[in-house]
Parts: C-alpha cells; sequence; structure tokens
C-alpha cells in the first residue's frame, strides 16, 4: 500500500472517530470577579427548572452534595446565596459518511469510482446550567454550564448528571 493511500485511509479514519470524541462532556464555569466567596457559607434552593420532574431531585441531589463538599450548608432562609438550575434537552444533527471503493480510480483530486454515503442521525444533548446568586444583592457570582450526550437510559444520564456537578464545582469555590 503507498504512502499517500495510507494517509488518505488514516485521515478517513480520524475523522470517522469525530462524533466519538466530539461527544465528550464539556463543562466551562464562570464568576464575578468582584464576589469574595470566602463570605459564603449557606445557601438555598431557588427555581429548579427540567423537562423531567424526575430529574430534579436528582439536580439538587447532586448540587447539594458537591455544595456540602466544599463546606457550605443549606438553609431554608436567610442564606447567603440562592442556587437556581436549568436542565434542558435538544437534539443536535450528527452526519456520518462512509466511503466505499478506493479501487483503481482513486486519483490525488478526488475518487474515481467509488460511492459515499452520508446517514443523518438527531442526537440528543443535555446541558445543565447551575446559577449561584448573592442573596442580598441578587447579583449572579457564578455560573456552570455541562452539556453532554444523553442515553435513553435514565441510570445512565443520572451517572452523567453526577459527573458533571463533580466537575463544575472541582474548582469551587474560585479564589478571589
Amino acid at each position: 500500500m503507498n504512502t499517500v493511500l495510507k494517509a488518505v485511509l488514516a485521515g478517513l479514519a480520524a475523522v470517522a472517530l469525530l462524533p466519538v470524541a466530539g461527544s465528550a462532556q464539556k463543562v466551562e464555569t464562570d464568576y464575578d470577579h468582584s464576589a469574595n466567596f470566602s463570605h459564603y457559607h449557606t445557601y438555598t434552593w431557588g427555581h429548579v427548572a427540567t423537562s423531567d420532574p424526575l430529574f430534579e431531585s436528582r439536580i439538587r441531589d447532586a448540587v447539594d452534595h458537591a455544595l456540602q463538599a466544599k463546606g457550605w450548608r443549606p438553609v431554608p432562609e436567610g442564606a447567603d446565596v440562592t442556587v437556581t438550575a436549568v436542565a434542558m434537552e435538544k437534539d443536535k444533527k450528527e452526519y456520518t459518511t462512509f466511503y466505499d471503493g478506493l479501487g483503481p480510480g482513486w486519483r490525488w483530486h478526488g475518487w474515481g469510482m467509488g460511492m459515499a454515503t452520508t446517514s443523518v442521525e438527531d442526537v440528543p444533548v443535555g446541558t445543565l446550567i447551575v446559577d449561584l446568586y448573592d442573596t442580598s444583592s441578587k447579583g449572579l457570582v457564578w455560573r456552570g454550564v455541562a452539556r453532554d450526550t444523553l442515553s435513553d437510559k435514565p441510570e445512565k444520564n443520572t451517572e452523567k448528571l453526577e459527573k458533571a456537578v463533580d466537575k463544575l464545582f472541582a474548582k469551587f469555590p474560585p479564589r478571589s
């Protein structure tokens, strides 16, 4: 097999793996750089919005676990911070192209003989947004956003939620 053909096959293999690599969980956080997080020790829950009512308690439990592991404690009123969360689901189009026939018609400028078949699939992607507001000023002090491909199995999605929340709060609280 000549070097150019090997390079083309390696490139096609890399492209075929892109959807798998692209489905990894993505996590981003940002915060108000003027906020003094050392003054925050308590929190209360505000609104949690999700299309799946069963996930509301799972989101609360995961965030509670993360915040309490950082030494914060929940209080029914008079908290330093109010926590809100939004969980959304939408479909992302994923395109996969398979090439057939690297036969004698292959040339540097393109394919001679052979066929390309492209399939389109809707992939459900979940997004979780967790916001922390200074309760007295009502100003946003921290936001975490996690995105991941969803499973058709609720247990898997619960695992993904817990991992996402762990990643969101891994470097929390931010150093002022």
